[in-house]
C-alpha cells in the first residue's frame, strides 16, 4: 500500500467512526421525538400530505436496509419481506409502494414490531460500519445520505404530528411547559440590508455532506437589492389580515386566489379567532398569538400576497444565499425542544441579519429547478431529489423543527405553493432604486 493509499484508508476509517457516532445519535434523536406519544398517536394520518409517525419510523429504517444492508451484507435477509413495499415512499426502481394517502390504514404492523425493525436495522448498521474496509467509500456515502435522510424525517415527524393534533377538538399538546405566554418585549424594528448585485457564485462548495440538488456550484447574475433584517412577524402579518389582505384579489396570484376561496383561508394555518383575540395552536397547545414571533405556516401564495401588500417581494434563492452566506448559524432548531419559532431580540434590527437560520423556513420566489450541469445519481437513489424538480418553490434557512447540524447556507428545501403545514415563513426583499 502506497503512502497515499494508506492516508486515504486512515481518512476513511476516521470518517466511518464519525458516521457510526452520527448514526447512533440520529437514531436516538428520533426515539426521543416519539417518547411522549402513544401507539394511537403514532398510527394516525391527518391528510394525504402527512404520514403517520409509525410510517416515518419504518421508512427511515427501510432506507438503511434497502440501500445499505442489502448491498453490503452478503446474503442479507430482510426483517420482513412485506416491509419493502409498505415503507417504500416513492422509489419506483425499488418496486411496489403502498399508496401515500392510505398510510394511516396500516394498523398492522403494530408499533412494537416497527420498533423491533428499527432495533434490527440499528444492530446491522453498526456491524456494517464497524467492518467497513478501506475501499468502502460508497458505503460511507450511502450511510451518510441515510443519516441526513432521517434528519429530514425528524422534521416531518414534528410537522405531521402538529397537523394531526390540530385536528383533534381537544387541541392536545405534544409537550408542555416549553414555551410560555407572557408580556412581550419591544419588537425588533425592521431594517433593510443591501445585497450587492453582479455575478455571484452559489451552490455547495466543500468536502462535507450536501444533497445533490445543491450542486454544482455555479455563477448566477443578480441585481442590487435589499433584504429585510428579520422574518415577518405575527404582528406584521396581522396588519395584513386586518387590512383585508385575504379579501383583496389584486394582491394574489390567480391560482392562489382560487385556492384561498376554495379552502376559505382567512389567516395562517393554526391561527384561531377566540372571541375578540387571535390564538395559535402550537405543539405546546393553544396559546394567545404572540405578535413578536415570526409568522409561520403560510403558503407561497400567502407569502407572495403579503409581500405585494407590503410594497416588497420575495427574494430569489440566489439573493437569499448571498445575503445569508456570512450569517451566524444561530436560531431555534429541533434540539431546543421548543418546536415553535421564537421572537427576535429587540436589537435584531440593528444587526445585519437576524434569524436567518432556524425558526422558520423562508419562501423564495425561485422555482425548484436543477442547477446548470446537475446530474442525478445512477440507480434508484437518483430518485431522491431530481424527479421532484417541477411545480415547487424553494425555501431556505431551516426551522425550529430542523436539526441544527442538518442546515447550511446552500440547503434547498422545496414544497408546492399551496403547502402550509411546514414551519414556512417570510423574509421580504425589494429592488434597489436606480
Amino acid at each position: 500500500m502506497s503512502l497515499g493509499e494508506a492516508a486515504r484508508s486512515v481518512g476513511l476509517h476516521s470518517r466511518v467512526r464519525s458516521l457510526t457516532d452520527a448514526f447512533c445519535a440520529v437514531r436516538a434523536q428520533t426515539e426521543r421525538l416519539i417518547a411522549p406519544l402513544s401507539a394511537e398517536d403514532c398510527a394516525l394520518q391527518s391528510m394525504p400530505d402527512a404520514s403517520p409517525v409509525k410510517w416515518h419510523l419504518g421508512h427511515t429504517s427501510w432506507f438503511f436496509e434497502t440501500f445499505v444492508l442489502e448491498r453490503w451484507i452478503a446474503g442479507y435477509t430482510p426483517f420482513h419481506p412485506d416491509f419493502r413495499m409498505l415503507f417504500n415512499s416513492y422509489y419506483v426502481a425499488v418496486g411496489p409502494r403502498h399508496p401515500r394517502p392510505e398510510r394511516g390504514m396500516l394498523s398492522r404492523p403494530a408499533l412494537d414490531e416497527v420498533l423491533a425493525y428499527r432495533r434490527h436495522v440499528d444492530q446491522c448498521m453498526t456491524q456494517v460500519l464497524a467492518e467497513a474496509r478501506s475501499a468502502d467509500r460508497q458505503l460511507a456515502d450511502m450511510a451518510e445520505l441515510g443519516i441526513n435522510h432521517e434528519q429530514q424525517h425528524q422534521e416531518l415527524i414534528v410537522t405531521d404530528l402538529k397537523h394531526l393534533l390540530s385536528r383533534n377538538p381537544l387541541l392536545p399538546a405534544y409537550v408542555t411547559g416549553r414555551i410560555r405566554s407572557e408580556p412581550e418585549p419591544e419588537t425588533a424594528s425592521l431594517k433593510w440590508r443591501g445585497v450587492p448585485g453582479g455575478m455571484q457564485r452559489i451552490g455547495y462548495e466543500g468536502n462535507q455532506f450536501c444533497f445533490d440538488n445543491e450542486l454544482p456550484r455555479h455563477r448566477v447574475l443578480t441585481r442590487d437589492c435589499s433584504i429585510a433584517s428579520h422574518p415577518v412577524t405575527n404582528g406584521e402579518f396581522l396588519a395584513f389580515v386586518e387590512d383585508g389582505g385575504y379579501d383583496r384579489p389584486e394582491l394574489w396570484l390567480a391560482e392562489g386566489w382560487d385556492m384561498r376561496v376554495a379552502r376559505e383561508w382567512c389567516a395562517p394555518s393554526y391561527w384561531m379567532r377566540n372571541s375578540s383575540a387571535w390564538w395559535q395552536f402550537t405543539l405546546n397547545g393553544a396559546r394567545p398569538l404572540q405578535v413578536g414571533e415570526p409568522v409561520c405556516h403560510v403558503s407561497y401564495f400567502e407569502a407572495d400576497a403579503y409581500a405585494r401588500w407590503a410594497g416588497a417581494r420575495l427574494p430569489t434563492e440566489a439573493e437569499w444565499e448571498v445575503f445569508a452566506a456570512d450569517a451566524p448559524l444561530a436560531g431555534t432548531f429541533l434540539e431546543s425542544e421548543l418546536y415553535h419559532p421564537q421572537r427576535a431580540s429587540p436589537d435584531a434590527g440593528e444587526r445585519e441579519a437576524a434569524q436567518v437560520y432556524g425558526d422558520v423556513w423562508e419562501w423564495t420566489q425561485s422555482a425548484y429547478a436543477p442547477y446548470p450541469g446537475y446530474r442525478p445519481a445512477a440507480g434508484a437513489v437518483g430518485e431522491y431529489n431530481g424527479k421532484f424538480m417541477v411545480n415547487q418553490y424553494v425555501l431556505r434557512g431551516g426551522s425550529c423543527a430542523t436539526p441544527r447540524s442538518h442546515i447550511r447556507p446552500t440547503y434547498r428545501n422545496f414544497f408546492p405553493a399551496s403547502a402550509r403545514w411546514q414551519f414556512s415563513g417570510i423574509r421580504l426583499a425589494r429592488d434597489s432604486a436606480g
